[in-house]
């Protein structure tokens, strides 16, 4: 929803400020920009009292958010690219996005039960720490080979270990050694990306006539935020899963990141990119620094408001 919100009001957008960008290349922009950056999101949270349903919320939309939004990039990219010569249609299209997002998953279901019968069966800390590791990076390289998704894949497999190993296959001592392990690989890995992206930024060259439009993509994906948001909501408050109170903090808490920029960096050259990639930063870098630094505060507006 994020995705064709963004991408019908950024194209709108481009042709009213006579710096027209294609459909096809919009939508590439509205799939890259609605991930949240789930480290500044839960970062946050931990210094923040939230009701822990809320909690549950946000750290549901951080651990697929990024896989899904991976996914419909590429299919959209592909879509973009070949649009011009007609060799994509749009059921090749759906059919891409459900062999990469359900066979991803899939995947990682299977990969993570077979890592989890493994730990099950074996008593020493290091040989399981080792076989996290192996899960990780075994899933990823299978299912690029198969043409999956390959962050899908690997959120699948760590949901079934997580939800699964600690009540049933780790000792105290495992799920010691586990935590602080991929804690410090999470802590060094987004250091070294964000250290990237700002050596980026120094190389990168951006149009002058696409500074406008830059601006008018911040309020565009606050927007269209709002509006994937609160219409689930809306839908389904019969329910009673989902709570009106917690849209303003849902809202203000989709900070973008590394996951968005990385994947602009990544696009093929074309006309578009200079007018995305300035959209891209301006888009982080309102969401890091207002949005980031208020979140505790939106958060405990919201809980007083209810």
């Amino acid at each position: 929803m994020s995705t064709a919100v963004v991408g019908a009001a950024f194209w709108a957008a481009a042709q009213a400020l006579g710096s027209p960008v294609p459909l096809a290349w919009a939508l590439v922009f509205g799939a890259l920009i609605s991930p949240t950056d789930p480290v500044a999101v839960l970062a946050t949270l931990k210094n923040v009292e939230v009701p822990e349903a809320l909690e549950i919320e946000m750290q549901g939309e951080a651990l697929f958010n990024d896989g899904v939004g991976i996914v419909l990039f590429t299919v959209l990219l592909a879509y973009a690219a070949g649009s011009g010569g007609g060799t994509t249609s749009v059921g090749g299209v759906a059919t891409l996005l459900l062999h990469e997002a359900g066979g991803g998953v899939a995947l990682g279901i299977v990969t993570g039960y077979i890592a989890y019968l493994a730990m099950k069966a074996i008593d020493d800390f290091p040989v399981e720490v080792l076989i996290t590791l192996a899960l990780v990076t075994g899933t990823y390289a299978l299912a690029q080979k198969l043409g999956t998704s390959g962050p899908l894949a690997v959120v699948a497999a760590g949901l079934l270990i997580g939800e699964r190993a600690p009540r049933y296959a780790m000792s105290d001592t495992t799920r010691r050694y586990v935590s602080a392990l991929w804690t410090l690989v999470d802590e060094v890995l987004n250091s070294v990306l964000f250290l990237l992206i700002g050596l980026e930024v120094l190389v990168l060259r951006f149009q002058v006539s696409g500074l406008a439009l830059a601006a008018c993509a911040v309020p565009i994906v606050l927007v269209a935020r709002l509006v994937a948001v609160s219409t689930p909501v809306l839908l389904f408050r019969w329910g009673g899963n989902l709570s009106l109170g917690n849209v303003p903090f849902l809202t203000w808490a989709g900070v973008r990141g590394g996951i968005s920029v990385a994947l602009a960096l990544s696009m093929p050259e074309s006309e578009a990119k200079p007018a995305i990639l300035a959209a891209t930063y301006a888009v982080v870098l309102f969401t890091i620094i207002v949005q980031g630094s208020t979140l505790g505060l939106v958060a405990r507006w919201t809980l007083r408001a209810r």
